[in-house]
């Protein structure tokens, strides 16, 4: 009889060594494709509630029900509530690149920095997978784990960083989901904008948008990775000992605190947003962010300052927990995943 031995994990897949790991971590090129794939997805579904939004703040006499009354009655519904699609593609799509590549750098240089881990900024990261139960808690999170501050911090950085560099295609794009101006191309309205008010009309806003973003992104991530720990803690009597768990765990977990962390964060941040909009649509009337706010205020009352706050924080909740939640299971997947478990049957 010949002496056969079952395979043991034959099937499965070598797990990646901790340097590969560290290796893809490291990688902008593979970060900056993530970005851009979960972006372009984002912003071509959920351009309508975009374009509502930038109705409703333009006009605050213009309630949500009549500015949507509006589009579908009148002709080329369907392709009008998606007009701007394509500066909303771009500008989402090489924002998300550049935030989520950027903001990945900045937290793997925290994490393994020991002078911020001495100040209390980053907390210890471990790449093993094979964790001890007293080592750590199971987590639903394939990226650095971080302090509430140094998330905060990064998240901040990487999306103002990111908000300067697509502030052109920002301003073209809120001016196309706007009735006030009829552009017929990227080009003309360009070409427009720099006639009429020169190389400054790209950046109109952009004071308003920084402090819309930054404080934005960077509560978004501390609500973001703090759900996730909650949700995980209440997981974990059910989770595998040790290490990262499971994708049909960590999925739900990640969208559902995308979903509480944009909602809060967008709550919060929403009177920048209007006053921004109003600053893009009409740099004439609105000088800059002071003034608009204070004559928004005057004129129309605080409740100006929350226009679109519905329909923003709708859109920003399924967005940002669609694009998270697929880019760290890009991020896990390119990483071999510890969902594998070939230990187990060894």
């Amino acid at each position: 009889m010949s002496d056969e031995r079952p395979a043991q994990a034959s099937s499965c897949m070598p797990e990646p060594s901790t340097r590969e790991k560290q290796t893809l971590r490291n990688n902008l090129a593979f970060h900056f494709v993530a970005g851009l794939s979960t972006g372009i997805l984002s912003a071509s579904l959920l351009q309508p509630a975009d374009l509502l939004k930038t109705r409703v703040q333009q006009a605050h006499s213009t309630s949500l029900l009549q500015t949507f009354r509006g589009i579908t009655q009148g002709p080329n519904s369907l392709r009008q509530l998606w007009r701007g699609t394509l500066p909303s593609v771009i500008r989402t799509g090489f924002g998300s690149a550049l935030y989520f590549s950027t903001l990945n750098a900045l937290r793997q240089h925290v994490s393994r920095s020991n002078l911020l881990a001495s100040a209390g900024m980053a907390s210890v990261v471990q790449t093993n997978p094979r964790r001890t139960p007293s080592s750590s808690l199971s987590s639903s999170s394939s990226l650095p784990q971080l302090s509430n501050l140094a998330n905060l911090t990064t998240g901040a950085i990487a999306r103002a960083s990111a908000g300067l560099i697509m502030m052109p295609i920002t301003v073209i794009k809120v001016r196309y989901e706007s009735n006030l101006y009829a552009y017929r191309s990227l080009l003309g309205a360009g070409s427009a904008i720099l006639k009429h008010e020169g190389p400054r009309g790209f950046f109109s806003g952009f004071g308003a948008t920084a402090i819309r973003d930054a404080p934005y992104a960077g509560l978004y991530v501390v609500f973001y990775e703090q759900s996730k720990r909650r949700l995980s803690q209440l997981k974990d009597a059910t989770a595998p000992v040790g290490g990262e768990m499971k994708r049909s765990s960590s999925v739900p977990i990640n969208f559902v605190s995308g979903v509480l962390a944009a909602g809060l964060a967008t709550a919060l941040t929403n009177p920048f947003d209007a006053v921004k909009t109003r600053l893009q649509l009409m740099p004439g009337r609105y000088e800059n962010m002071v003034q608009a706010s204070r004559q928004m205020v005057r004129e129309e009352g605080v409740r100006s300052l929350f226009d679109g706050l519905g329909l923003r924080m709708g859109r920003k909740a399924v967005s940002s927990a669609l694009a998270w939640t697929l880019y760290e299971e890009l991020v896990r997947r390119a990483e071999g995943g510890t969902w594998r478990e070939a230990s187990t049957s060894l």
